[in-house]
């Protein structure tokens, strides 16, 4: 075991976790969801204390945060229904047909096999819904994966309050206190070796691009490889037509003003560029924007690294010679004040660091000159969490062509509304091609998340013992 007491830590929660692992992947569909109803129940029974907790850590405010306990809480259940219906425990059965091959062939039965201990990594702007009780544990543990929860630095006493709240549940259900763990830090290096530890099956991770593919790196550098479902960051790029700017411009530029500044813009579905073609109704439109977004104000952000962080993506953009400030920021007061920025097409696509995402409360403005080089900046984007596409009621051919474009690069397409608020849903798409996440095909929210951490198995002849369904037992 390592001298280092982070370490010892982090070795002490895997080995505790790897050992629940086989009961846990056998459990039956009552014992499953019991638990996932059991923890809803608890993080609602504890909830006064623990959103007064999460504000004094992240200042998010008591009602975005008792919202995010109610989404924690809905989530958690509905990975109670998807088990209790059989979704982990589903299998595929093509009986055997006698003769020669190709036609004949013996019985295959397809079934699932839960991955074992997941490595999570919890998100700084979601300290309920994407931390120790968050979408990834929920979906793990409703899969058969019992997990290690890594807490975020930016909310360590709401993660071990709401860990210790999990462990009574536990420990009230008679189940091991393994099948959750909790190790905290803030070290690249404790994240690395939580990742490369033998007994990692899987990891889940939320966060930036630069530390998320720092440990997709190490996942994929252990002697066996493990996957790695990050989520590393998006610009989420908006494009409006003319007609509908022309139509609803001013109203529609509210909105978008409070989408770009919801939460000090610290979400990963923040639209962080606007695309627009020539006409006045965009010109309109970006007065509109302009004024709608100089007087908010903004609440401080989660961390000193994201306010720096912020602070040099805006800085990057001050200092391009193809960038023009739309206002002038007023003094900051308890937040960063937004920012918005335009730039002309040809530029966004020549120069990546237009391109790179500002975590915070700032968009780009994108001026294209026709509808085949709104295409050329949606391939310059490469993947994106999300793309909205605004006006686009008509099948045109180039209403068509930029939604090929922002299918091929977004995981979500919006044609009304801002990409801000995930629903949690069986058709949910939370993942993009990269750099938007690691894993394009997998999502990581709704409930189609708990196949990240499933793998299939076919069974050849199987004798009749080997099919009993944990599913269907008490």
């Amino acid at each position: 075991m390592p001298v280092d007491p982070q370490l010892q830590q982090i070795d002490l929660a895997v080995i505790a976790v790897a050992a629940t692992a086989e009961f846990w992947a056998t459990s039956s569909a009552t014992v499953r969801s019991a638990l996932l109803e059991g923890l809803a129940q608890a993080l609602e029974a504890h909830q006064i204390e623990l959103v007064a907790l999460a504000d004094e850590e992240t200042r998010l405010g008591a009602g975005r945060l008792s919202g995010e306990v109610a989404r924690t809480a809905f989530q958690l259940r509905g990975f109670a229904t998807e088990v209790r219906n059989g979704v982990p425990y589903a299998s595929v059965d093509d009986p055997a047909i006698a003769g020669a091959p190709p036609a004949g062939r013996p019985r295959l039965i397809r079934v699932n096999e839960p991955l074992g201990p997941v490595a999570m990594f919890s998100a700084s702007n979601f300290p309920f819904a994407f931390s120790v009780l968050g979408g990834d544990t929920a979906s793990a543990l409703a899969a058969g994966c019992p997990v290690v929860v890594k807490s975020h630095s930016g909310h360590p006493r709401l993660s071990q309050a709401v860990f210790d709240i999990a462990q009574g549940v536990l420990k009230a259900q008679g189940l091991p206190a393994g099948l959750l763990g909790l190790v905290s830090g803030a070290s690249r290096a404790a994240g690395t070796y939580l990742v490369q530890h033998p007994h990692i099956a899987a990891v889940a991770f939320t966060g930036s691009f630069g530390g998320g593919t720092a440990l997709w790196r190490a996942a994929n550098e252990r002697p066996v490889p493990v996957p790695f479902f990050g989520e590393l960051g998006s610009i989420n790029p908006l494009i409006a037509l003319p007609d509908i700017l022309a139509r609803d411009g001013q109203a529609l530029a509210s909105i978008l003003a409070g989408s770009i500044t919801m939460g000090c813009g610290q979400f990963c579905t923040s639209p962080g560029v606007i695309v627009l073609l020539p006409g006045e109704a965009s010109d309109r439109f970006v007065d509109h924007l302009a004024t709608a977004l100089q007087p908010l104000a903004t609440h401080a952000m989660l961390t000193p690294a994201m306010r720096q962080g912020f602070d040099h993506g805006v800085a990057q953009l001050e200092q391009a010679a193809q960038a023009r400030p739309l206002f002038q920021a007023a003094a900051d007061t308890r937040g960063p004040a937004p920012r918005l920025f335009e730039v002309d097409a040809q530029a966004f696509i020549d120069n990546a660091h237009l391109r790179e995402e500002v975590f915070g409360p700032c968009a780009v403005v994108v001026r294209a000159a026709s509808v085949a080089q709104v295409n050329q900046v949606l391939s310059a984007i490469d993947g994106t969490l999300t793309a909205t596409l605004w006006g686009f009621e008509q099948a045109d051919e180039s209403a068509r062509s930029i939604y090929r474009s922002a299918r091929k690069v977004a995981g979500r397409v919006l044609f009304g509304g801002v990409p801000t608020g995930v629903a949690v849903t069986a058709a949910q798409q939370h993942g993009g091609p990269w750099p938007a996440s690691t894993q394009p095909q997998t999502t990581s929210v709704g409930y189609a998340a708990l196949q990240r951490f499933l793998r299939p198995v076919a069974l050849q002849d199987a004798p009749a013992w080997t099919l009993e369904n944990p599913g269907t037992c008490a």
